[in-house]
């Protein structure tokens, strides 16, 4: 499995800068724990979102939301997880994912009884 190159955050940018023998090696094991099972690339994205947001990961629901709109998934797919940790997480947990997720995506989601004009 070949990942394409991205810009990295500024944290994680200084310390592949820093120790590219350590980057190298984190970027393996993400690559072979993805290679590791059956799930294909879309489920795996929105399950690295759900843990983000179920760690209170900030950057890591940042990261994961904005690569999953490059990767094709929907704005509304990518908001679905934050209502879907509702029961499991708590509202609260639930609504702050939802906030970082909106940090990077399009303004304004139609609500779901919305008429669209």
């Amino acid at each position: 499995m070949v990942r394409k190159k991205q810009a990295l955050p500024t944290g994680a940018s200084t310390l592949a800068r820093r120790h590219p023998d350590v980057w190298e090696s984190f970027a393996e094991l993400g690559e072979r724990c993805a290679g590791a099972g059956p799930l294909d690339a879309r489920t795996r994205r929105l399950i690295k979102l759900a843990l983000a947001a179920g760690a209170g990961l900030e950057g890591a629901v940042h990261s994961h939301a904005r690569r999953a709109l490059e990767e094709n998934i929907g704005a509304a797919e990518i908001r679905h997880v934050a209502l879907l940790a509702i029961p499991t997480l708590g509202l609260s947990t639930a609504v702050r994912a939802m906030t970082w997720i909106d940090d990077v995506l399009p303004a304004n989601p139609p609500r779901k009884n919305q008429r669209r004009r």
